[in-house]
Parts: C-alpha cells; sequence; structure tokens
C-alpha cells in the first residue's frame, strides 16, 4: 500500500505493469478498485498507475468543497511525485473531468486521453442536483445513496444478473467518506470545460454507454466534437460504468486506440 503526501493529503495509489505510463482515475462515490477488470489487459502493455481521488478511497477527505482546479492538481502533484513526465490518461465519470481539467492546466504531461461516461459541461439544473446529493450524504448518510445510484450506473439486466459485483460497488459507494463525496459533488456542480477544450493537440477517445442517463451520449458527442479529432465510441448494453458492464468491450476500445 503506498501513499504520497501532495499538498495537504495523503494520496493512495498502486502501480502495475511495465511499459509506458497510464494513470487511471476514478468515479465519484467508488476508489481505485473500480478498475480491476482492467488493470491485467493494460498492464501487459503499460505500466498502470491507479489512485485514489481526494476524498475517496484510502486518500484523506479534509473539508471541502473542493473545485476541480484541485482535483487536477492532486493528479499532477502525484505524477511530479513519482517522476512521471508523460501519462496516457484514462478518466471515467469525475475522473474524465478531472483529465480535462488537468489537459487545460497541464497539457505537456498527457499523452493519449480517454475519456469514458463523462460531460465537458454540467448544466445550470445540474448544481441544484449535486447540492441535494451532498445534502442527503450528510443528513441521511452514504448508505442512503447506495441503491439510486447503482440504478443509475448500471442497466436492470445487468444489476439481476450481476450481485455480485453491485455489492462490491455499492461497498465502494456506502464506504466513500461524507466529506469527500460531498466535496467532489461541488466540483463536479462546476464542471464547464468543452469551449476551452479547442486548443487541445493530443489525441482524445471519449468513450459512453448507450444507456447512460448520468452523462448520456448527447453529452460524450458534444466533448468529442469541441476536442479535435476526437474519437467517439458508443458501447451497446451499457449505462454510466461501462467499464464495469461491458469490461471486454471497453478493454477492447482503449487498447485498440493506444495502438497496443
Amino acid at each position: 500500500m503506498a501513499h504520497a503526501r501532495i499538498g495537504d493529503i495523503a494520496v493512495h495509489y498502486e502501480i502495475t505493469g511495465q511499459g509506458p505510463w497510464i494513470t487511471l482515475s476514478h468515479s465519484l462515490a467508488t476508489h481505485l478498485g473500480m478498475w480491476e477488470p482492467q488493470v491485467s489487459a493494460l498492464a501487459a502493455h503499460f505500466t498502470v498507475l491507479r489512485y485514489d481521488t481526494r476524498g475517496h478511497g484510502l486518500t484523506d477527505a479534509p473539508g471541502g468543497p473542493y473545485t476541480l482546479e484541485q482535483l487536477a492538481d492532486d493528479a499532477f502533484a502525484l505524477l511530479q511525485h513519482l517522476g512521471i513526465a508523460r501519462t496516457h490518461w484514462l478518466g471515467l465519470s469525475m475522473g474524465g473531468m478531472v483529465g480535462q481539467m488537468l489537459a487545460l492546466r497541464q497539457p505537456h504531461v498527457l499523452d493519449r486521453v480517454i475519456l469514458a461516461d463523462t460531460t465537458g459541461q454540467v448544466p445550470a439544473a445540474g448544481a441544484a442536483l449535486w447540492a441535494e446529493r451532498a445534502r442527503l450524504a450528510r443528513e441521511e448518510g452514504m448508505a442512503s445513496l447506495v441503491q439510486p445510484t447503482l440504478d443509475r450506473w448500471f442497466t436492470p439486466a445487468f444489476r439481476d444478473r450481476s450481485p455480485q459485483r453491485m455489492a462490491e460497488v455499492g461497498a465502494m459507494i456506502a464506504g466513500t467518506a461524507v466529506d469527500g463525496y460531498a466535496g467532489c459533488c461541488a466540483a463536479i456542480a462546476t464542471t464547464n470545460t468543452l469551449t476551452a477544450l479547442a486548443a487541445q493537440r493530443s489525441p482524445a477517445l471519449v468513450i459512453v454507454g448507450e444507456h447512460d442517463p448520468a452523462t448520456p451520449p448527447a453529452a460524450a458527442q458534444a466533448l468529442a466534437a469541441h476536442w479535435p479529432g476526437a474519437r467517439l465510441v458508443v458501447l451497446p448494453d451499457a449505462s454510466h460504468l461501462a467499464n464495469l458492464e461491458q469490461p471486454q468491450a471497453f478493454n477492447d476500445a482503449v487498447l485498440d486506440f493506444l495502438g497496443a
């Protein structure tokens, strides 16, 4: 178990494999274990860095609110701490938002960028939604968010046939620190990167589950349209955590894009 002191927090991370670096950034209310179905496939070709975002997993969870810039700066500081000059980036949902902000603030550090089930613009009405989820976490606890979140993240058919996976992800949600969840809700609510992405030069792949209600295909299409030359892949029979629901198709798309 490895930790790095990054500013005001200790960041938990794991490194697997060998080859060029690829950094994996998870969704809200999970941790680096979310990437378990991807690690072996990626580690056959790359040195895989997974880390727990501020407020999640075994990384410290100071009181918030947090900002997207802060989360991107945490990631950059971890890369610097580990001596990583260049890395591919694979971020899902919140991790994709962090990747976009990192690309805007530190474009020199990113090689190829994969943004999965994410968005470049949270609508104005979204701020109230994220504030309400943070309120529920604080007043009713993270357990109250487990079932509604699983319902958004996975298709009904997958939930029915995958009770073990639902239990694993449910435990991640329930185990997320309230301060960390609420702090990151505040960061997500401010996401508005689309216009600025026009200056990007890194190759990008945008992946989305065709049934994702949280960051739907229309959001992925907008992201791909604003990032010059981006490729878009829509995964059938998948919702928000497409990497868990369709791991083989997800891995194939990622490895094809990375040229592995």
